[in-house]
């Protein structure tokens, strides 16, 4: 598999483009609706502020990860808003993991966020979880974005490419605690969406 050759990049880090072609992409975004009809879309928030993200979200899984004002990062087995148990991760994502990740147990929780085309994701580490030996692996859908990725300490020098729909990330290893986000949207790069915006699907493994 390939693997992203800047010497910045921590090892670990791999990125697989066009991992799913046009039809296993249009397979997906129909299984994201049905997740998105049982467990709907809502605007996080941040800890202690309270501010709004500015991406939209959803899980599937036995876990979901949320966060709001008054409790904070975390991850529970029920939509914050309806109270109900997530969906089940799709099987398509299920067979990624086990292709990509060399994990022997599977991901217990899928975030799904929206990416309007004025949305970003400040740099930051996926370290909420209580075991760091799983891969976070990263599916991009819809319109292009600009992803950046650096070291495990937030003043570390940074690598920025653009990740189109079918593309794959992983970040494992000595990069699983990589700060990364994303810069900006790239809108109408893609016809996947119907109204357009970006979706990354992102399969963790939380505890042990």
């Amino acid at each position: 598999m390939p693997t992203l050759s800047q010497p910045a990049l921590l090892t670990g880090i791999r990125y697989l483009p066009d991992y799913f072609d046009c039809a296993a992409q249009a397979a997906l975004v129909d299984d994201i609706r049905g997740i998105v009809e049982a467990a709907p879309l809502y605007v996080p928030a941040m800890p202690k502020t309270g501010k709004e993200m500015s991406v939209r979200m959803t899980n599937c899984g036995e876990l979901g990860w949320v966060t709001d004002k008054e409790r904070g990062y975390r991850y529970q087995a029920t939509h914050p808003v309806t109270g109900e148990p997530w969906p089940p991760i799709p099987q398509t994502l299920l067979d990624l993991w086990r292709d990509v990740a060399d994990h022997p147990q599977l991901p217990q929780a899928c975030l799904v966020n929206f990416y309007s085309d004025k949305a970003k994701m400040g740099l930051h580490q996926d370290r909420d979880e209580s075991d760091f030996s799983a891969p976070v692996v990263s599916v991009s859908l819809g319109d292009d974005c600009l992803f950046r990725v650096g070291g495990t300490k937030r003043n570390d020098a940074t690598q920025s490419f653009r990740l189109r729909s079918g593309d794959v990330v992983v970040l494992g290893g000595e990069g699983r605690l990589a700060f990364h986000g994303v810069d900006r949207i790239y809108s109408s790069t893609s016809t996947l969406l119907k109204n357009g915006g970006r979706i990354n699907l992102t399969l963790r493994r939380v505890t042990r």
